[in-house]
């Protein structure tokens, strides 16, 4: 089976092509004022050898957007966008899939929780936070949702309820994760796993926004399983005191390390945080 090359990181791109992210939008607030550079983004990926597009909806949400001063319809006409914008991508390159980014809780909040998995909403909390979104990125049109970057055991127990809601759905869970064994709220990334074991909904499980270091101990904790899912950061460390990145990290060894992931058992592998179209056009080399 040949595996699924994901695309990198939006924001990154998105910065490297000149947009200022310094906001608590990050780059969901492209969808109100530039949307043609949220699908050039797209496009790069694609020509670097991705597979998947997935949306600029990761930051996105009804409140996030009310709190910005749009209404209700208009929210959910930008989210919408997001996968419009990907398809329209999708379309010129000639093919390949869309993943509707279903952020987390954290992403909203704007603290850094979704690296913690520290809330001030239960599960039912979660549940009634994420379904409207959730509705709106299901009947989008997408191929499929890409539930990311999740941090909280609670927050994989609500998703894992919409999914049962949504009998006809294809999607992925990947969680945020603080070492190789475990998600960032400390529970084992086998039992977080296990909520969506024997799940036909589910297509695969795994790591994502996560130092490439911890990738082979997650890949052999879910194997076994569900396929695997990956796409670590780049690897670089963020020096808070500076406000700049320390470190760079190669494309080539991310293609290699790639190689290895594809190995060791994962099948769909890509890259998030500080990872551009070179570290997917090295991955995209690197495999099958």
């Amino acid at each position: 089976m040949t595996t699924l090359v994901l695309d990198g990181g939006l924001a990154t791109h998105l910065e490297a092509l000149g947009a200022d992210l310094r906001d608590e939008l990050w780059s969901a607030r492209l969808l109100l004022e530039d949307p043609d550079l949220i699908r050039r983004v797209h496009g790069d990926y694609f020509a670097a050898g991705a597979h998947v597009a997935t949306t600029a909806s990761y930051q996105a949400s009804i409140p996030g957007f009310v709190r910005r001063g749009l209404d209700v319809a208009q929210a959910e006409s930008l989210i919408r966008r997001s996968v419009e914008l990907a398809g329209q991508a999708r379309d010129e390159a000639g093919g390949g899939l869309v993943a509707a980014s279903v952020g987390p809780y954290g992403a909203y909040l704007a603290n850094g929780a979704e690296y913690t998995g520290d809330y001030d909403l239960d599960e039912d909390g979660l549940l009634a936070w994420h379904r409207p979104r959730w509705e709106i990125l299901a009947s989008a049109g997408a191929d499929l949702l890409a539930c990311e970057t999740i941090p909280s055991y609670p927050e994989a127990r609500a998703l894992a309820r919409l999914l049962g809601e949504t009998p006809s759905l294809k999607a992925w869970v990947s969680f945020s994760c603080r070492d190789g064994e475990h998600i960032n709220d400390g529970t084992p990334i086998r039992e977080a796993a296990a909520l969506f074991a024997g799940d036909p909904r589910v297509v695969a499980v795994g790591a994502n926004c996560t130092a490439p270091r911890h990738i082979p101990g997650l890949i052999a904790a879910l194997s076994g399983g569900l396929p695997i899912v990956v796409y670590p950061n780049s690897g670089e460390t963020w020096d808070a005191e500076r406000h700049r990145w320390l470190g760079l990290a190669d494309p080539v060894e991310y293609g290699q390390a790639a190689k290895e992931w594809e190995r060791a058992g994962a099948s769909l592998i890509g890259g998030c945080c500080r990872t551009t179209p070179d570290h997917i056009r090295q991955v995209r080399a690197h495999l099958p």
